[in-house]
């Protein structure tokens, strides 16, 4: 941090704690927001974190705002407040609830699971959810044979790969631009350039990417696997925010981006002075209608109940 984010900085701490605030930041988050922060972690994993801590009322969601969402949808009673308003993941606008309803008509014998990378009203339209990490596990724990699965075409092809389901993609092409732009070249010309490295991918990037990588995760999984191996090179493709906390947390190793220049924008829009004004203001706030989170709700819990977690 320079001079200025760090006044800045102390000025936030010093209000969060006379506020009983939680500060609860992305993987993917700028890395002075990331050193502040409660907790560092994936949508669900912050979420969860906040149900944990009963005694704070203001969570302050630094991620984009299906993730701020969610943690409405499992922290009702908790006032969630968003940095930047205008933080929305394109992929969660990829699927709209309507396009669920369609599918479900379509295919009345499949059963429907989204990705928490979705909209609310989306989520209340599906059976159960699940998460980069769990997919699989969720798949494959269900009785129906045919599975509807949106938004991510991607990480429905990784899923598709570890059962013997049918998996129908809705939309067909859905995608994260961020890890869209990691391509088999980059990995290959990685490889060349870093002969003893692991490289770890994301089920968000493409077939061809996901083909050639050492391990396959979300970023959690991609963490504790670059901390847990005993290799000190990995070459990490997704987005850099994940990066920088690695870097920072664990710098006695080597970790290189797959492509320097995979940054969310949406991400990024967060930054200290809109964080500090969120907690001064204790806006913009994140509010959902009761019946759409008593359905989104019903969705995640059923993932909990499947994962244990």
């Amino acid at each position: 941090m320079n001079k200025q984010q760090k006044q800045l900085a102390e000025k936030i701490l010093k209000l969060k704690n006379e506020k009983r605030a939680l500060l609860l930041a992305h993987n993917y988050q700028r890395p002075e927001i990331q050193e502040i922060a409660d907790y560092i972690a994936d949508s669900i994993g912050l979420c969860r974190k906040a149900q944990q801590e009963k005694d704070a009322e203001l969570l302050i969601f630094s991620a984009v705002n299906f993730m701020a969402e969610s943690a409405v949808i499992l922290n009702p009673d908790k006032k969630v407040v968003i940095p930047d308003k205008n933080a929305f993941c394109p992929m969660a606008t990829m699927l709209p609830a309507e396009e669920v309803k369609l599918a479900r008509k379509k295919h009345p014998n499949a059963i429907v699971v989204l990705y928490v990378n979705t909209r609310a009203e989306t989520k209340a339209m599906c059976d159960v959810c699940c998460t980069s990490s769990n997919a699989v596990q969720v798949v494959n724990s269900l009785d129906e044979e045919r599975v509807i699965f949106g938004p991510d075409s991607n990480l429905a092809w990784y899923v598709q790969q570890h059962t013997d389901k049918e998996i129908i993609p809705i939309p067909k092409n859905g995608f994260c631009y961020v890890h869209r732009l990691f391509s088999e070249g980059d990995i290959l010309l990685a490889r060349e350039q870093h002969p003893n490295a692991e490289v770890l991918v994301h089920p968000e990037c493409v077939p061809e990417v996901q083909r050639i990588a050492d391990f396959i995760g979300s970023t959690s999984q991609m963490y504790r696997y670059a901390i847990e191996s005993p290799k000190k090179e990995f070459v990490i493709a997704t987005e850099t925010g994940l990066i920088d906390r690695m870097k920072r947390e664990h710098p006695e190793k080597e970790y290189i981006p797959a492509y320097s220049e995979a940054v969310c924008s949406a991400m990024k829009l967060n930054t200290l002075e809109k964080i500090y004004l969120a907690l001064k203001n204790e806006e913009p706030r994140v509010t959902l209608p009761k019946a759409i989170m008593k359905k989104a709700r019903k969705a995640v819990e059923r993932m909990t109940e499947i994962t244990g977690r």
